[in-house]
């Protein structure tokens, strides 16, 4: 097993959910202490409250990865006599580092909306509200034919080739390749001063631009002439479009009362608000984790028969009935499920690397809101 410091744990996260896929101005990202220690423990938390940092105090807690930022606006002071500033003075003298991620957490594949759907077994989903997409690039490389089956190993190993749910795509051709060494070289094939003419494959691969420099270090490294010949082509294509929510379709149409009770039981919330006629039917469902009340139009769009997302106003939900939509509240902290799910794949990504961290979901539950 092999430690890891905070850097490294973070840089590992990021992999899963990166800064970038962040609507502009959110403030995710260290909140307080450092990464540069040793990380040991790791606790996944959806706020960061006083009984969640005495829970971390309790648990020997390195670091604590929250949905929501412990500092959402600027401060303009920290006093110890007020609930924030006595949080930050606990978190800083028991050396507890707080690391946010908000909506780069809620956009991400694999991220708080795609657990949210998941929960509620939703079909063939989709973004709700496009948030981000990245231009893709295109790799072409020349290699021996012994050295194709390395090649491709190193290029999908290091992300080249995703397309959709399919990985390590690449093209292939065979040609000849025409070279003269020169006097200073060490040629892995032929000799100095002699034209070499080599049977070579052509790789083609495509792969999104923020991975470049991964992809081309995998490629030299993997290749075993001195001066590799490659080319690179920026393309009109984009990758894959990630953002706010879902949708999907349920596997069996219900009415809006039977579903609202589905959703109840499936985000585990202690109620839900309904709006909407009980008895029209459901079957397309919009999901979106928080408060979702800017995007009841995009649901409409999408053509949801019913939007399940939390904190929706009351001039919203006229807004809402007034144009047909129903919807389901089941409350913001539905994305607790981020907990254990981000536990999950955190535990995962580890293991494989095999470091030694313990990583663990926070027991408390910071939803503010009694159901009677």
């Amino acid at each position: 097993m092999k430690t890891i410091n905070g850097y490294e744990f973070i840089q590992m996260f990021e992999e899963f959910s990166p800064k970038k896929h962040a609507l502009e101005g959110d403030p995710i990202g260290l909140h307080v202490g450092t990464l540069n220690k040793k990380i040991k423990k790791v606790m996944i938390a959806l706020d960061v409250m006083q009984d969640v940092v005495d829970e971390a105090i309790e648990k020997d807690v390195d670091l604590i990865i929250a949905h929501h930022p412990l500092i959402y606006r600027p401060l303009k002071n920290i006093s110890t006599e007020d609930p924030t500033g006595k949080l930050i003075e606990q978190l800083i003298k028991h050396d507890i580092a707080v690391y946010a991620a908000h909506t780069n957490l809620d956009v991400s594949s694999g991220g708080v909306n795609d657990m949210l759907a998941v929960a509620l077994k939703l079909e063939d989903t989709t973004v709700l509200v496009p948030t981000y997409s990245e231009t893709l690039k295109k790799l072409v490389v020349f290699v021996p034919e012994e050295d194709e089956e390395q090649m491709l190993q190193a290029l999908g190993h290091a992300g080249a080739g995703a397309i959709g749910e399919y990985t390590e795509c690449s093209f292939s051709s065979i040609g000849t390749g025409r070279f003269l060494p020169g006097g200073n070289t060490n040629p892995h094939i032929g000799k100095r001063g002699k034209l070499e003419w080599v049977k070579e494959v052509k790789i083609e691969t495509v792969y999104p631009e923020h991975i470049e420099k991964k992809v081309i270090a995998a490629m030299l490294k993997a290749h075993p002439y001195e001066e590799p010949a490659y080319d690179l082509y920026s393309l009109d294509l984009q990758s894959e479009q990630l953002g706010l929510g879902r949708v999907g379709e349920l596997s069996e149409e219900m009415n809006l009362q039977a579903f609202a009770e589905y959703v109840k039981v499936a985000l585990d919330s202690g109620g839900v608000r309904v709006i909407g006629d009980l008895n029209s039917r459901v079957k397309k469902v919009a999901i979106l984790g928080g408060d979702g009340n800017k995007y009841i139009s995009a649901a409409k769009f999408k053509g949801a028969d019913a939007y399940v997302t939390g904190d929706i106003y009351y001039h919203t939900a006229h807004d809402a009935m007034n144009m047909g939509l129903n919807i389901v509240d089941p409350g913001h902290n539905v994305e607790k499920i981020m907990k254990k799910g981000l536990t999950n794949i955190l535990q995962e990504m580890s293991e494989k690397r095999n470091y030694e961290v313990k990583i663990f979901a926070s027991e408390i539950n910071t939803d503010p809101y009694i159901f009677l």
